[in-house]
């Protein structure tokens, strides 16, 4: 059966978008969304909002009905998508997550969404090519594509210094996921080595992962986290696969990244 629905984590604080850079050239709508951390709703490409183009990358690769976690004070988002501007090929629905504690507890509020049906999860900050989407809706869930960091410098807008921050995947010969190391230590990285695949938390699964949403310990950073969710679904059994991809991920995280991103989108058409 076909798996149409994703779930999309919008529910951040965008602390780091929030922090003013003086170098970032901002116009008005841009420096106004920033300012609140709504990175979701800053214009890029042609104008869009940059979850238009995550939307559109959507329904390219066969979803029909998309989820938005958001916070209850996103009204700006749920009035926009709601009322303003309804997508034509997918239909939006939202998700609110009372408290900015995790991605796995984002999940979480989007349980009645999932409803029993296999599900993408995919951050909103984040522009995921549609080949990659539509690849991995290919596959069995549980699994979730194993990025080439170097490729996501190369092609994408994300310095090497912050890949070197990403989950990092250890993968068994067969493909399958053996560890996803969040906040993997120096004796890890030296292990795995430097060219090893990173996670971009775009997953394909199953809603036999929300048990492990609900059981995850809390993180030092003093929240649920999705990744360690799937680490203990892993070391209990559940066979998570993987597939290697090259491409570009775009990441607005920051201001400094808006005009990247503007620049990458400009020439892509925006249709949700």
């Amino acid at each position: 059966m076909a798996v149409t629905k994703a779930v999309i984590l919008a529910r951040g604080l965008g602390t780091r978008m929030r922090r003013v850079d003086e170098a970032a050239r901002l116009n008005e709508a841009q420096a106004a969304a920033a300012d609140v951390g709504l990175k979701a709703m800053i214009p890029v490409g042609n104008g869009r909002p940059f979850i238009d183009y995550v939307l559109s990358a959507l329904a390219d690769a066969g979803i029909t009905d998309a989820c938005l976690v958001i916070g209850p004070e996103h009204t700006a988002v749920r009035a926009h998508y709601g009322e303003t501007a309804r997508p034509e090929r997918l239909r939006v629905h939202f998700a609110i997550q009372a408290e900015p504690i995790g991605t796995a507890n984002a999940v979480l509020a989007a349980e009645a969404f999932v409803a029993g049906d296999a599900f993408l999860v995919l951050n909103s900050d984040n522009f995921y090519p549609a080949p990659v989407l539509a690849e991995l809706l290919r596959q069995t869930a549980p699994a979730l594509p194993a990025f080439e960091p170097l490729a996501l410098s190369e092609l994408g807008n994300i310095p090497p210094e912050r890949i070197a921050k990403y989950a990092l995947l250890e993968i068994a010969p067969d493909g399958r996921l053996e560890h996803i190391w969040e906040k993997p230590d120096a004796a890890t990285i030296a292990r795995l080595g430097r060219d090893a695949p990173v996670s971009m938390n775009v997953w394909l699964l199953t809603p036999r992962i929300l048990q492990a949403c609900r059981e995850v310990p809390l993180s030092p950073r003093g929240e649920y986290e999705l990744p360690v969710a799937m680490e203990k679904a892993v070391r209990e059994g559940v066979p998570v696969r993987t597939f290697p991809v090259r491409a570009a991920v775009l990441d607005l995280s920051q201001r400094a990244d808006i005009g990247t991103v503007w620049q990458y989108l400009e020439r892509l058409p925006a249709r949700p």
